[in-house]
């Protein structure tokens, strides 16, 4: 089975210098692509910049941008089986990008943005025999915002966290399926709980489709 993992952040420029991120690492990603590599799948991680190493056996293709993390996505969903998508895209982008570094006025500036592509909702408008499990950070009513986000995009599970997890090694998420059941909480290191997560994503999406 071969299987695409998003993962990292993703940058939208300001200038040829500055951007908006967050602070996503990465290792969530690695995490779960080190798990399903040890059970035998094929795995290419479409990743944002970090500063983690992936595992040699996996295919990286490197994105800066959104736009970019989902053209490449949509590039590789059509060769695979189901998605994980672990990464922290950038909601919004600017208008438009200064050729130049943006200075000092005195006065302030006005940031106008528009959204970036929806990755998830172009993937799942493509979607024919493939899985996917969508990443939720929330903040407040987490478990209703990802329920309903799971409906919105089609997924097949939603695994949800928090800000905590970011730039961390340990992570707490709870996992829903597509009747908004809460199918698991886990908590620990992130290789530990991405073992996990991915068992249950065997079990329930893998090998029935077998």
């Amino acid at each position: 089975m071969r299987i695409l993992i998003t993962s990292g952040p993703t940058r939208e420029y300001l200038d040829p210098v500055r951007f908006l991120t967050n602070a996503s690492s990465g290792r969530m990603g690695c995490a779960v692509a080190e798990a399903a590599l040890e059970a035998g799948h094929e795995v290419v991680i479409v990743s944002g910049p970090v500063e983690i190493s992936y595992p040699a056996q996996a295919q990286v293709i490197w994105v800066s941008t959104t736009e970019q993390m989902c053209q490449a996505c949509l590039a590789e969903f059509d060769r695979c089986d189901g998605v994980i998508a672990a990464a922290a895209p950038c909601d919004y982008r600017p208008v438009r990008q200064a050729k130049h570094k943006l200075r000092k006025t005195g006065s302030g500036r006005l940031l106008r943005l528009v959204e970036t592509p929806d990755i998830l909702l172009h993937l799942a408008a493509h979607k024919r025999h493939q899985w996917i499990v969508g990443f939720a950070l929330e903040t407040e009513h987490a478990q209703q915002r990802a329920w309903q986000k799971l409906r919105r995009k089609n997924c097949d599970l939603m695994v949800v966290n928090g800000p905590a997890a970011m730039q961390a090694p340990d992570t707490q998420i709870d996992i829903l399926d597509r009747q908004g059941q809460l199918v698991a909480k886990l908590a620990g290191p992130k290789q530990t709980v991405a073992r996990q997560l991915f068992q249950i994503i065997s079990d329930r999406l893998i090998r029935p489709s077998r």
